[in-house]
């Protein structure tokens, strides 16, 4: 039986701390401030719960809804290349708020296999959580969360990819222990049943499904199940969660671009959550819905002009190769010979030919200077992908 409640707070327990760190490492007064037992959250189940919002949050949250559905049914039908770009623009978005940066070059080239920057290394992990996000969203439960985990973290920390923790985190304080921790997330014994909790939470249809991706949100992220990218698998799970319950279906709405916008208001909502009030959770990711789609949309009129002007500088005949690679550059601005041969069909012999013609119309740049091996961009969709994050860093008007 599900009853309407007034949101209930996390309490707290106990619990005795063994240092990780040798005591001789560290000085007499960090010992001091780390002796003895710290506490732990104690998170309520929220399964059977249905959480008391006001009538103008829920008018906010229903109006939010209808924008996501209006932004995804435009563009799923005008315009299905920019889909992985928005996939892509989320992924970076997400990662940014947890300070992941890398400009729009840096995470192309990682998508062809370079490591050298890490940053953008994780990024692109991020872009196949969010795929492995929505490949489940018609089975969401923990096993699917599992996967989008190891999805995210496999390429960069494959020790603990996919895989519950099995230690006590914290936020914020020093590495030393958690005394000090501005939040102490629950036991680890407490974590399976947690999440099993939430996803019975989260399959529900009697609470409006953007309040309760919410909510869903705010408690996965009070969990912190994982020992890293808790906060990039729980944005990857709103996704899932609109992809899941059919108010989205053919792009992703860049949701964490708009909650990169005010990450303070973010933090605070997640903090208000944890003190029984998840009106503050549902309210930001609203408003985040309203300035992704905004966000999105300009993205979208920037590529649009960005492949109209193309078709006056390209100079091959209609239907041959480069109309098709101009399209290609839409959703993967950085491009080498065998990406083009592979995504275009095209042997390798005429692959010289179809890049020169970009090169000699001025789409395309090649950056690397070598004779073999070399690499193109499309500066000018690189350059549209690094305003769109730019634009997510502050409030859109």
């Amino acid at each position: 039986m599900f009853s309407e409640v007034n949101w209930p707070a996390l309490d707290w327990e106990d619990r005795s701390w063994q240092p990780r760190i040798p005591p001789s490492l560290v000085s007499a007064a960090v010992r001091e401030r780390h002796a003895g037992p710290y506490r732990a959250a104690v998170v309520p189940h929220i399964a059977e719960l249905t959480p008391r919002l006001s009538g103008e949050v829920l008018a906010l949250s229903e109006d939010a809804s209808a924008e996501i559905a209006r932004f995804d049914a435009e563009l799923g039908s005008e315009v299905a290349p920019f889909a992985s770009v928005l996939l892509r623009s989320e992924s970076a978005s997400s990662s940014m708020i947890e300070n992941l940066t890398s400009g729009a070059k840096a995470i192309a080239l990682a998508e062809l296999g370079s490591t050298d920057k890490r940053n953008a290394t994780e990024i692109v992990g991020n872009v196949g959580a969010m795929r492995a996000a929505l490949a489940l969203a018609d089975r969401l439960d923990a096993e699917a969360i599992l996967t989008m985990h190891a999805a995210l973290m496999g390429a960069v920390h494959p020790g603990m990819a996919g895989t519950w923790r099995d230690e006590q985190v914290w936020i914020g304080g020093t590495s030393f222990g958690p005394h000090a921790a501005s939040f102490v997330p629950p036991h680890q014994e407490h974590v399976p049943s947690l999440v099993d909790d939430l996803v019975c939470f989260a399959r529900r249809t009697d609470v409006p499904l953007l309040a309760r991706a919410a909510i869903a949100h705010a408690q996965f992220e009070t969990i912190h199940p994982f020992p890293d990218g808790n906060g990039r698998t729980g944005r990857a799970l709103i996704n899932a969660m609109l992809r899941g319950h059919g108010l989205t279906k053919n792009v992703t709405v860049p949701v964490s671009a708009g909650l990169l916008t005010d990450t303070t208001s973010y933090f605070d909502a997640l903090t208000a959550y944890r003190t029984g009030d998840p009106a503050a959770i549902v309210v930001s990711l609203a408003e985040a819905s309203f300035e992704a789609t905004a966000n999105g949309r300009q993205l979208v009129r920037d590529l649009h002009a960005i492949r109209a002007g193309w078709d006056n500088a390209i100079k091959a005949r209609r239907g041959a190769g480069a109309w098709r690679l101009a399209d290609l550059l839409l959703r993967q601005p950085v491009v080498d010979a065998a990406t083009v041969a592979a995504e275009l069909g095209l042997a390798p012999q005429n692959t010289q030919r179809v890049v020169a013609a970009l090169a000699d119309s001025g789409v395309l740049t090649e950056f690397t200077g070598f004779r073999r091996n070399r690499m193109w961009q499309a500066t000018e969709v690189l350059t549209a992908l690094d305003d769109f994050a730019a634009r997510a860093g502050r409030r859109m008007r």
